[in-house]
């Protein structure tokens, strides 16, 4: 079995309505999230969860905010000596614009990709926005793209699990790690939605649901399998991880 470190690099950013992670909860209150690519270190491959903002905004508001440094594609592979060539795969938690504007810059990676996201990325419901096509067709027309169609190992030590609860072809990425398995969310959610406050606890609910889903109940019930199968959570949109070099 191969053990990984998780390196999670901040590759964007995004300020808007905290209500947008906590379904629910705390609408009306401005707040930042960190959007990562997740490099994970270990075995033969050189391998990448989603590849972030092609051009993000890079302020000191901003980094104030999510507590740490934001990177551009390039320099954020480069504190790991990596340049976008040597990347071998990349698993994608879902296709919003945010998690794959860099792909075209990987020339030499596979992609893994629910089959289901693929299809959603063409054919998006009119509701979700955050779909454009234009950022995968580089590695569509290349023939780059693996579709996962069930659950599965992608390499030893890490799998992929199907979680629609943000998009229909989300996929949790579980990897195995030091300090055991660590699951990086196939839905855009924050710690709190795992560790709810107490007015939410007082409701009987174990955890919050992202606040974008394709089905609150099915999502909640997605949140409590991944929360109970992880040793470590990481919730894709986490600042706390934004001033962490490694995690595992």
């Amino acid at each position: 079995m191969s053990i990984y470190k998780i390196h999670p690099i901040v590759m964007g950013t995004k300020v808007f309505d905290k209500g947008m992670m906590t379904y629910q909860h705390d609408y009306g209150k401005p707040y930042t999230i960190p959007i990562y690519c997740w490099y994970l270190e270990g075995g033969d491959k050189k391998i990448l969860v989603d590849t972030g903002e092609m051009r993000p905004i890079q302020s000191a508001d901003r980094e104030k905010n999510i507590g740490g440094p934001i990177h551009t594609f390039e320099s954020g592979l480069a504190r790991w000596g990596l340049k976008p060539e040597d990347i071998d795969l990349v698993i994608h938690t879902h296709l919003h614009a945010d998690h794959c504007e860099n792909d075209y810059k990987c020339v030499n990676a596979r992609f893994y990709i629910h089959a289901l996201e693929l299809a959603a990325i063409h054919h998006p419901h009119p509701l979700d926005f955050r779909y454009v096509e234009d950022y995968i067709l580089e590695i569509e027309g290349a023939g780059q793209i693996e579709a996962v169609t069930v659950d599965r190992e992608i390499v030893p030590g890490i799998a992929v699990l199907h979680t629609p609860a943000h998009t229909p072809g989300g996929l949790t990425v579980l990897v195995d790690t030091a300090l055991g398995r660590a699951a990086i969310t196939g839905f855009c959610v924050i710690r709190e939605n795992f560790e709810p406050p107490p007015a939410v606890r007082a409701m009987e609910l174990e955890v919050i649901p992202p606040g974008t889903n394709t089905n609150p109940y099915a999502a909640y019930d997605m949140m409590i399998k991944v929360r109970d199968l992880a040793d470590i959570l990481l919730p894709l949109h986490e600042p706390a991880f934004a001033a962490v070099d490694t995690i595992g």
